[in-house]
């Protein structure tokens, strides 16, 4: 008996320093990864997590090993932008991006009325986007020059392509998504191409109070790429985010043309909704990014602690794992819920 004991203290012992060395802290993480955070984006390059998100003011990105790490990171500010321009307030959904080797960084921003939002873009050619120089590359913008926000890129059979949400004309009303092609990061070199509006039952949430009244709006927002083997799918917010009925919807590349509409099929429900038990209203402005092995696929939304929160500050980041379907289509699941023990993206 008293082997056997002997036996386990040393065990208990030897686990007690396992878990002490470095390299071996808990593996686990909870949502939100922070209490507020807009239109979170996160990608992963030569070992680290770099992580952005709406600020109105600046662009900022924290770098971190893992995702949890991101919390205590510092908060490195990389490009401000210089008072009275086009492009010096409402600095919305910012999304970083390694292009051709080189850092860019997207943003949406006006001169203080929403009217004027357009798509601009910063540049850096260190390898670590935190150090060096980000330089302003100008506005990102087709010849029709219509308002313009959430903007995203993604290479394609050897082509840049730029996508984002826009309005048809001048007057609010309609969110729809379009695309064009680029000539380089930070030039749309084609016309506009509309690839889909807000038509189906659960991309139609939209009435809306404002001083003047009531009215209503139909909103896809937030398109970001995502890519299996050679399946390409654009996954969008849709319906207003000031409504509990947020969420995600999806078209395929179906086609081999991105620039006609006819290429892109979509799909008939949502692909991400919310869970109230979950404590996640209004899920959606979503980003993508792989585990550090390049074996798991994760995703990173925003999504509302309570409901009639609307599209404020008490939006926040949570991030979670999904897999891909037989036939090739993303499966997400549904939202983790609120202080959820979730494993870390898989290391190497």
């Amino acid at each position: 008996m008293k082997k056997v004991l002997l036996l386990l203290l040393l065990a208990v012992s030897s686990m007690a320093a396992y878990s002490q060395k470095p390299g071996n802290e808990q593996r686990t993480f909870t949502n939100p990864l922070f209490n507020s955070g807009a239109d979170p984006w996160i990608t992963f390059k030569d070992g680290f997590y770099y992580y952005t998100a709406t600020s109105g003011s600046m662009l900022f990105i924290k770098k971190a090993k893992n995702i949890d790490a991101l919390k205590a990171a510092e908060s490195v500010t990389i490009w401000t932008p210089p008072q009275n321009t086009d492009y010096s307030k409402e600095i919305w959904a910012p999304e970083l991006h390694f292009v051709r080797g080189k850092w860019y960084m997207y943003f949406a921003a006006d001169n203080g009325k929403n009217e004027n939002h357009r798509m601009y873009v910063v540049e850096n050619s260190s390898p670590d986007p935190t150090l060096g120089e980000w330089v302003f590359k100008g506005k990102v913008s087709d010849t029709s020059d219509k308002w313009a926000i959430d903007g995203s890129v993604f290479e394609h059979g050897g082509k840049l392509y730029f996508i984002w949400s826009g309005w048809e004309g001048d007057v609010d009303g309609q969110q729809n998504i379009y695309i064009a092609r680029m000539s380089n990061p930070w030039t749309i070199e084609s016309e506009r191409v509309l690839i889909s509006a807000p038509e189906l039952p659960w991309e139609t949430v939209g009435d809306i109070k404002t001083r003047d009244g009531s009215r209503h709006v139909n909103v896809n927002e937030g398109p970001v790429v995502l890519r299996n083997k050679k399946k390409l799918y654009l996954v969008y917010s849709a319906s207003g985010c000031w409504t509990d009925a947020y969420c995600l919807g999806m078209l395929i590349l179906t086609g081999r043309k991105p620039l006609e509409k006819s290429s892109w099929t979509k799909h008939p429900e949502p692909v991400f909704t919310a869970k109230p038990e979950a404590g996640a209203y209004a899920p959606g402005h979503n980003s993508f990014f792989k585990s550090p092995d390049g074996k798991e696929n994760w995703i990173m939304y925003h999504a509302n602690p309570e409901p009639g929160k609307g599209c404020g500050r008490f939006r926040s980041p949570r991030a979670q794992k999904f897999v891909f379907r037989n036939d090739g289509t993303p499966d997400f699941g549904e939202p983790v819920n609120v202080d959820q023990l979730v494993a870390l993206p898989s290391e190497k």
